[in-house]
């Protein structure tokens, strides 16, 4: 009767230890899909920070095409368009992000940024109006500004820039756009304002500082303002401002700041001897 019952025993025994084996495999196979998971997010990380664009471009291409519902693989093929310039390809990868199923909010806004990119403004205020009211960003609020301004409206231009201006940590960029915005209306002491705002905020920001020489010329202010400035920066705003000196009719004015940027500047500024040797032969 032993022997009997031996065999069962032995089957049971046998596939309770399969059972524990594909356990064991299943377990295995879970954690390489963790891990692969993880490495995968950290090299898409990389591709879309540091790597180069187009080389970027290529492992998105080639991520998409093996995985074509994934959109995270076609966000960061079109996140790497956009840094590698090539801004029509940008637009049209975008415009497939937005259709896809888990599209959000804010991938609006990236398909509205590279229209604007490749110069299709009429498309990108369709797509921002598109986008729900409460999904309220600061990059939102600035490409709202910057349409306000190609359509010339300059009260709905201040109001979105003054709302991005809130939103963000890093106001000098919107400030220096929000300022040029005033500059082309011919509002010069609003731009001064502005541009005088975003070197406060940001003292490396040349065009700001330029930008600004800019609006004090328009006003007949030919003074440089007391801004952080290294010796060829000052060489250089000198330069925009003999320019705008010149093209306020100040002729004289305009030789006399191009010689101060010509001993100003630590090497030799060629733009300005150009200039003043034109002016000098006119």
């Amino acid at each position: 009767m032993r022997q009997v019952f031996l065999i069962p025993a032995c089957l049971v025994c046998a596939i309770a230890l399969s059972a524990c084996t594909e356990d064991a495999d299943a377990t295995v196979e879970r954690a390489f899909q963790d891990v692969n998971v993880v490495d995968e997010t950290n090299l898409n990380d990389v591709m879309l920070t540091v790597a180069d664009p187009n080389e970027a471009v290529d492992y998105f291409s080639q991520a998409a095409k093996s995985a074509p519902d994934r959109i995270d693989f076609q966000r960061g093929l079109s996140t790497s368009l956009v840094r590698a310039k090539r801004n029509t390809e940008a637009a049209s990868a975008w415009g497939k992000v937005v259709e896809m199923e888990g599209a959000l909010p804010e991938d609006e806004v990236h398909y509205a940024d590279a229209l604007i990119r490749s110069g299709d403004w009429d498309k990108a205020e369709s797509v921002l109006d598109a986008v729900v009211p409460t999904h309220e960003t600061f990059k939102r609020y600035r490409l709202e500004a910057m349409v306000s301004d190609a359509n010339e409206e300059w009260s709905n231009a201040d109001s979105f820039y003054e709302t991005a201006v809130g939103l963000t940590t890093r106001p000098a960029g919107v400030m220096n756009n929000w300022g040029y915005s005033k500059l082309t209306r011919g509002d010069y002491s609003g731009a001064e304002r502005l541009f005088g705002d975003a070197i406060r905020q940001d003292s490396t920001l040349f065009t700001a500082k330029n930008n600004l020489i800019l609006a004090r010329g328009a006003q007949r202010k030919y003074s440089l303002p007391v801004i952080p400035m290294s010796q060829s920066e000052r060489a250089q705003l000198l330069h925009t401002m003999a320019l705008s000196a010149v093209k306020q009719g100040d002729v004289e004015t305009g030789k006399g700041l191009l010689r101060e940027a010509i001993n100003t500047h630590p090497q030799h500024f060629e733009e300005a001897v150009r200039s003043l040797r034109a002016l000098e032969a006119g």
